[in-house]
């Protein structure tokens, strides 16, 4: 499990695609100088790391990089199939008893592709609007919590298949939406309590 609160932007260094029966394997450099990211050489082998929302399994590890293997589904339901060497990664290392929980909860599992839609300042902040699926739109709502590469973020405002948030400079600037732009696609993760609210009402 994760928080959706960003620990450092890493960076692609490999992509080594795999055959048929093979993963794709990626090699991710973390953020040099951040000490959440220092003892990555440490880490365990097998331990789980949100990358840009996706929940992803540590096979080997470096002073200061990790290597994860992704699934052919994965790299088809997620941006990570248009990654390459140099592409910016938000890293958030999994949640242990007693962390604070500063975002909401956010499971890793993405529930499929958005795209920005439109982004300009407003006051202090910058105002992004994404768009979703039909069948994903209707698990978002208005000050309710979404993921968005993993980034915890609260809704200000749906309209149809679409969705506004307000983003903070210090979010901008340390996360990878320094590096978005329009038409980009993002890694969505609706929140499970909605996904549960909206079984229970469809149950009756």
């Amino acid at each position: 499990m994760f928080t959706g609160i960003i620990t450092g932007v890493g960076a692609v260094r490999e992509v080594r695609p795999g055959g048929a029966a093979t993963d794709t394997r990626l090699v991710i450099g973390v953020p040099a100088g951040n000490p959440a990211w220092a003892g990555i050489g440490e880490v365990a082998l097998g331990a789980s790391i949100a990358c840009s929302g996706c929940c992803l399994t540590v096979i080997e590890r470096g002073a200061d990089w990790f290597a994860v293997e992704v699934s052919g589904e994965t790299l088809s339901k997620t941006t990570l199939g248009t990654w390459r060497a140099g592409t910016a990664v938000n890293l958030e290392r999994a949640l242990r008893i007693g962390d604070e929980l500063g975002g909401h909860v956010v499971s890793g599992h993405v529930d499929g592709l958005g795209e920005v839609v439109s982004t300009r300042p407003e006051g202090g902040s910058t105002r992004w609007r994404f768009g979703v699926p039909r069948d994903l739109a209707r698990f978002i709502a208005p000050k309710g919590s979404v993921a968005v590469n993993g980034v915890s973020l609260t809704v200000n405002e749906v309209d149809g298949a679409e969705f506004g948030v307000n983003i903070i400079p210090h979010t901008e600037t340390h996360t990878s939406f320094a590096t978005l732009a329009v038409g980009d696609a993002v890694n969505i993760e609706i929140d499970m309590l909605a996904r549960y609210v909206a079984r229970l009402a469809e149950a009756g």
